[in-house]
């Protein structure tokens, strides 16, 4: 079943109109014979993401100095994988395939884009819990603090009520302390009763994107050497290069 593709997302990272990118069952990675992959096998009955790229390197963040493995994914790619994973059952089996609009580039270039992306959103997993850690603190905290203030406001509205020896004043001054109490533990119920599962389920989805398999489909040859974009600190044998200057960041394709 095809989907509308978001209208804030590139238009690098979308297919044409008549092949935009989807997700859906998927065996077979390849499509046609005639179009070469490469990378981890997509297992039968696995529910794919495409991608639909002119360079690799338009999936991540131009301005991360860090180096290929350890690049952030551009935050436009980010959000389009994660909406399309979120928009199938939580236990279906997920799987990555970028069209990439160039020839095979470095033998091993499936395997290093594949570490980028898991190493991303294992990173991201990792943020979510730390945040959900910190959410139950803060959590704790609260409850505390609205406790204290519950006993402490019917402690003083009983103790107003009966100075005022029952009269209807003390009355409403009692009530209305106690109403103040409960109001006080608003907050740590709502973190323990809403914001906390959807937190957690970042988290599990992150993991799943972390182990999902990735495969490369190389559509269209735009050159013999344009895989040399994506590879730029790479040796004309194709070996890379073993000086000790830092990889430079990449410029994304506009």
């Amino acid at each position: 079943m095809s989907k509308e593709i978001p209208t804030a997302l590139p238009a690098e990272l979308v297919h044409e109109p008549r092949t935009m990118a989807y997700s859906g069952p998927m065996t077979n990675v390849s499509g046609t014979k005639d179009k070469a992959s490469t990378g981890d096998p997509i297992p039968p009955k696995c529910s794919v993401i495409e991608v639909h790229v002119g360079e690799l390197k338009q999936l991540f963040n131009a301005i991360d100095p860090s180096p290929f493995r350890d690049k952030d994914l551009d935050p436009k790619a980010e959000e389009f994988i994660v909406g399309w994973a979120k928009d199938l059952p939580r236990d279906a089996t997920l799987a990555l395939v970028i069209d990439l609009d160039r020839e095979a580039g470095l033998p091993d270039e499936a395997a290093v884009l594949r570490d980028a992306i898991h190493e991303f959103f294992n990173q991201r997993a990792h943020a979510y819990r730390r945040r959900l850690r910190e959410l139950f603190r803060l959590g704790r905290t609260s409850l505390a603090i609205g406790l204290i203030a519950v006993a402490s406001a019917i402690a003083l509205g009983d103790f107003l009520a009966a100075l005022m020896k029952g009269g209807r004043i003390g009355e409403i001054v009692r009530e209305s302390l106690t109403i103040g109490g409960w109001v006080s533990m608003w907050r740590p119920l709502e973190i323990f009763l809403y914001d906390w599962w959807p937190i957690r389920n970042e988290a599990l989805l992150s993991d799943r994107l972390a182990a999902m398999p990735v495969r490369i489909r190389y559509l269209n040859a735009t050159g013999p050497d344009a895989w040399r974009g994506d590879w730029p600190a790479v040796s004309p044998r194709g070996d890379r290069t073993t000086s000790g200057t830092q990889p430079r960041a990449l410029n994304q394709a506009s």
